[in-house]
């Protein structure tokens, strides 16, 4: 049976069977930002989502929450993602494994923030061709920055 993602309690998504994944278009003059966010630890993905909060600038944050390999990769094929936030501490199929399988199999990879078990591992999530890293354990102010990173404008990213 193929993953499929429903809506968790907090408009979050995660992998239950037979719900339906909320379609990749976007809804015109909607301004949100969609964040799939892959770890098969509970709490990882609650620190992150409570790190980061429910908005980027004016923009609310829908979150896509799953546990799978397989979902992350049902996700990504259907489309509409801003971010991808894998753990790379995962089990069965770690996010710098994952990170390398999409960037190579998907032709319009959404960028990927890594998060790491240790500095020294690093030079994985550059062989991984992660976009960029956070480190366990996560602090809330490195975390919510490496995500706002990705959504400032370009002028300020320049500055």
């Amino acid at each position: 049976m193929p993953c499929r993602l429903e809506p968790c309690q907090n408009g979050a998504m995660s992998d239950r069977p037979d719900a339906d994944l909320w379609a990749g278009e976007r809804v015109p003059g909607q301004s949100e930002v969609r964040v799939l966010l892959y770890s098969d630890d509970r709490n990882v993905r609650e620190s992150v989502r409570v790190a980061v909060g429910d908005r980027i600038g004016d923009r609310g944050i829908r979150w896509l929450e799953t546990a799978t390999h397989p979902a992350v990769v049902d996700g990504v094929e259907r489309g509409g993602f801003d971010l991808l936030i894998l753990d790379g501490e995962a089990a069965k199929a770690g996010g710098m494994g994952v990170c390398r399988q999409l960037k190579h199999e998907v032709e319009h990879c959404p960028p990927v923030l890594l998060l790491v078990g240790r500095r020294d591992d690093e030079w994985l999530a550059t062989w991984s061709e992660a976009d960029g890293t956070v480190f366990h354990p996560l602090d809330p102010f490195e975390m919510r920055a490496a995500v706002e990173g990705f959504f400032e404008p370009a002028a300020a990213r320049n500055d």
